[in-house]
């Protein structure tokens, strides 16, 4: 019996430990397979490229979110920092003499450029307000979430910018090889985050300071600075997610970005990184956005009001946390 009773505990561990590992990407091909058989379109060359386009602004977030979440912390402003950064980012790059700033359009490398500074400025404001002053960062970003989508507001008047040149659509709107700009950006940033995750120093130190960061402290890293930098990060990213977003709309909108942030925590706990920080990889935040772009792809495919995806997605995000819970609780 004893040898016996050990077995079935030994398959279960096996079994839990094979779900931690790949439950999230079994869980993605069989959503595939499923609305494979609902909807003839789905399956389709033009459908798939638009699936990996829809991936792409809310993938770049969630990869930024990934790095604050390792930590323990939690950016509720990329949202309001993708509208700020889109339409400052676009201000210098529109043909319009009533919303571009004085001088414009300027050329799109500049426009590119302010748009970065402005998400890594936010960024670094809740990374000082959240390392250095304490304040638990729930406040502190949601702080930062109100003050940018004000700031937005103030800058653009509340009006739009719209006619933005071709040479700043381009990150929207162009192509490589017929793969879509947002998608091969998209790609370069993943693979960026995967190594520095995975194979650098700073990579550790974040994992390190999310873990248990007394101990972080203790062996010598600077856990303060640790996570500044995972914010700084985060706000970059989400002003790059801006312009993109700016860019394939061909205006940069002061509404823009509304709950993203909701969108990019579901992906990054959809794929498996702790809330409680210090586990948690880039590849599982990958396959979450995806889950989260063809759930959506595919109720819009089946007539499916947008009011039940929100349902949906709620539960993905409610099922997510109970079970990273229960991990928790295990280890």
């Amino acid at each position: 019996m004893t040898a016996q009773t050990d077995k079935q505990r030994d398959a279960r561990a096996m079994a839990t430990e094979f779900a931690q590992k790949y439950g999230i990407l079994l869980a993605l091909v069989l959503v595939c397979v499923i609305l494979t058989f609902a909807n003839e379109y789905f399956l389709t060359g033009r459908n798939i490229i638009n699936v990996l386009r829809q991936t792409a602004i809310n993938g770049i977030l969630a990869i930024g979110m990934t790095f604050v979440i390792l930590t323990r912390g939690i950016d509720l402003s990329v949202g309001s920092v993708v509208a700020l950064a889109g339409v400052v980012s676009a201000s210098l790059a529109t043909t319009s003499t009533t919303a571009g700033i004085a001088g414009a359009p300027y050329p799109a490398l500049l426009a590119l450029l302010a748009g970065l500074i402005v998400g890594v400025a936010a960024g670094w404001v809740n990374g000082i307000i959240v390392s250095r002053y304490r304040v638990p960062a729930f406040v502190a970003t949601l702080g930062m979430l109100s003050a940018a989508r004000g700031l937005t507001l103030l800058y653009a008047g509340g009006k739009p910018v719209p006619a933005l040149t071709d040479g700043y659509r381009y990150i929207g709107t162009g192509d490589i090889l017929g793969v879509p700009m947002p998608v091969v950006i998209f790609a370069a940033v993943f693979f960026v985050a995967l190594w520095v995750l995975s194979q650098s120093r700073f990579g550790r130190q974040v994992y390190a300071a999310g873990g248990n960061p007394h101990a972080a402290r203790v062996s010598g890293i600077n856990v303060n600075r640790v996570k500044l930098m995972v914010y700084v990060i985060s706000g970059g990213l989400a002003g790059l997610a801006g312009m993109i977003l700016a860019a394939r709309t061909g205006s940069a909108l002061t509404q823009a970005g509304i709950a993203y942030e909701l969108d990019a925590i579901a992906a990054v706990v959809i794929g498996g990184t702790s809330l409680s920080g210090g586990v948690g990889k880039v590849t599982g935040t990958l396959i979450g956005a995806l889950l989260i772009a063809v759930v959506n792809n595919g109720l819009d495919l089946m007539g499916v009001e947008s009011y039940y995806q929100q349902v949906i997605k709620g539960g993905l995000i409610v099922a997510a946390v109970m079970l990273d819970q229960a991990r928790h609780k295990q280890s």
